[in-house]
């Protein structure tokens, strides 16, 4: 799977301060404003309680002095200013006392003096004086844009209760709202400095968490991509620290694990490779996802080709069957493959995978070369018919000659001969045919021990000539036996009485098929390490496809013929047989209507070489 790279604000690494962050903001915004507001109204809160107080001490001053109508005037501003001298205040405060008549009387600013004697023309005064209670408010004073608490107090004597007039109290709360904004400042500059300071905390912080996570991630990597060499790199004794070691003690396990499943998996390769039996493994769709080299062989297809095809496309057998039959049950069917003209026969043998819970995941199918068995119970079949018939055929006569005797024809001295003469035939040619059949059971067998001799061939063919020409003497037909024999020597070492037997077999078989007075030629050639003899006649010869079978037991190209000629088609299987024990070839080149001619081949021994053999003996 392809990892997806990340990028820098992706990482966790920038996460975790940001998250501080985040909590930090979180934290600053629902201190700030609750400790912003806290003090925001307390200080002003206090400031309006320290001007309330001093605005009672005034009035509680001035009444004495507004209620004594013996003091003269200026006594009595006298002693006035200097009760609002007593005034004490942080901030700018501007005070006015003002009579019952509205007129004001006396001031603390040296700027408001001209005012003395002049109208106070206010709603909040005259509202004070006729209700005798207390006004406070904070006000805006629109010529100065400056917020201010608005104090107007009555001044009442005790004794009898009058109204002696009015304090008003200006004090000016720029100097308070400025001090909070200056708190303000400080705190938000605090929180910045704190946030930045914070955030290189957190980012060294994450990089005591990040770096061994990247670590592990690195590590995690490296195990999926199957290194293990490098293990992570432990921290520390927390939980990363455990989570390293537990990776690590993963990667040691998966290692492991990976090893047997190689090492599993290296041997059912080789367990595959060399299996005579092709395997192939499909999912539960019957997709191909395994197959050996043999079934590749024996289905004549590349890998590439087969893998992920359905496996009845690869076997050929869509037409006969679905998945679902072969998922069934576990089943057996044949296939039958042609390439370049060979048939081939293979089994196919179906076992259905599943789960404990008996889902089905897949099919796995060995096939088997059966071409060889096919072909050995065919061969089989077709020996039994073939002897059963060749059999029945003298039997008959034998019977038939024998009950016609029994019932009489033995007593006429002219058929009675004859019938036995018939009888003895086929007798003969039942005895040779049992013999051939026993022959070639011992050659099957390795039975048949070879009586081997150091052997001059040409002496040997010629012996087997000279006797064939004194039998056509008597018997009066007359074949012409050309001889082209090789001027050396030639000895080889064979069993003369077979190999005497096979050479005589191959004239007859030429003689045979050759028209009367036809030529028969006799060839010996020899090289440097083999000699090669060949007999070849001027008769019908034999096709190319009959040549192909001709030394296999029991095949005769004219059956109705060779029956009349007394032939069994296991002449030429057992020459094959006794050539190949000598460690030679047979062979055979033909053309019809135009003769035949067989090629023996056998390897050739040297005179030296057998003086030397016999001295060491």
């Amino acid at each position: 799977m392809k990892r997806k790279s990340y990028h820098f604000f992706q990482s966790i690494y920038f996460k975790i301060p940001l998250l501080f962050l985040f909590i930090l903001m979180i934290a600053f915004q629902f201190f700030g404003v609750f400790f912003i507001d806290q003090l925001e109204s307390q200080s002003i809160e206090n400031f309006k309680n320290q001007i309330n107080v001093q605005s009672e001490f005034l009035t509680s001053n001035l009444a004495p002095i507004l209620a004594n109508d013996s003091l003269e005037k200026e006594e009595q501003d006298l002693r006035m200013n200097q009760a609002l001298d007593t005034f004490s205040a942080t901030n700018t405060t501007r005070i006015w006392v003002v009579n019952p008549n509205e007129t004001i009387i006396a001031t603390n600013q040296d700027i408001d003096q001209g005012q003395i004697g002049t109208q106070a023309n206010n709603s909040v005064i005259r509202n004070v004086l006729l209700a005798q209670t207390t006004y406070a408010s904070e006000v805006r004073i629109p010529e100065l844009d400056k917020p201010y608490y608005l104090v107007v107090a009555p001044i009442q004597s005790t004794q009898p209760s009058q109204s002696l007039g009015i304090v008003v109290i200006e004090a000016d709360m720029a100097d308070i709202y400025s001090l909070n904004n200056e708190i303000i400042e400080v705190f938000v500059t605090s929180a910045i400095i704190a946030i930045i300071v914070a955030l290189i905390v957190a980012f060294f912080m994450s990089q005591g968490l990040t770096r061994p996570i990247e670590n592990m991630r690195q590590q995690a990597i490296r195990i999926s991509e199957g290194v293990y060499n490098y293990p992570a790199e432990v921290y520390g004794q927390d939980e990363l620290g455990e989570l390293a070691i537990t990776i690590n003690e993963l990667a040691d396990k998966v290692r492991e694990a990976q090893d047997s499943t190689e090492s599993e998996r290296q041997r059912l390769d080789g367990v595959l490779r060399h299996m005579r039996d092709g395997v192939i493994s499909t999912d539960r769709r019957g997709n191909v996802v395994l197959v050996n080299d043999r079934a590749l062989y024996l289905l004549n297809v590349r890998q590439e080709w087969a893998m992920g095809r359905s496996i009845l496309d690869l076997l050929g057998i869509r037409d006969d069957y679905y998945i679902d039959d072969l998922i069934r049950s576990d089943s057996e069917i044949t296939v039958k493959r042609e390439t370049k003209n060979v048939l081939t026969i293979l089994r196919a043998e179906f076992s259905v995978i599943r789960r404990e819970t008996g889902f089905v995941t897949g099919l796995v199918c060995v096939l088997t070369d059966v071409t060889e068995q096919e072909k050995t119970d065919q061969e089989r079949r077709d020996f039994v018919s073939n002897v059963s018939h060749e059999l029945r055929t003298p039997l008959t006569s034998v019977k038939s000659y024998s009950e016609a005797l029994l019932d009489g024809a033995w007593q006429d001295e002219e058929i009675a001969p004859q019938f036995l003469q018939v009888i003895q035939s086929e007798s003969n040619r039942m005895m040779r045919m049992v013999t051939n059949l026993l022959d070639l059971s011992k050659m099957d067998s390795d039975q048949i021990i070879l009586n081997i001799e150091f052997i001059d061939l040409k002496r040997v063919v010629d012996h087997i000539i000279e006797r064939l020409e004194f039998t056509q003497k008597n018997i009066g037909t007359k074949y012409h036996i050309q001889k082209n024999f090789t001027a050396n020597e030639v000895f080889v070492e064979i069993d003369q009485d077979r190999m005497t037997q096979m050479i005589d077999n191959l004239l007859n078989n030429a003689i045979k098929y050759s028209p009367d007075g036809g030529t028969i030629s006799i060839t010996i050639e020899d090289s440097h390490d083999k000699v090669i003899l060949s007999i070849s006649d001027k008769g019908l010869g034999i096709s190319k496809a009959d040549a192909e079978h001709l030394f296999e037991r029991f095949y005769r190209v004219d059956k109705a013929r060779s029956r009349e000629q007394g032939g069994s088609g296991l002449g030429l299987a057992i020459s094959k047989e006794v050539v190949e024990m000598h460690g030679g070839r047979i062979w055979v080149d033909s053309v019809e209507q135009q003769g035949s001619t067989f090629y023996i081949e056998l390897p050739l021994t040297e005179l030296d070489d057998f003086d030397e053999w016999g001295d060491d003996i």
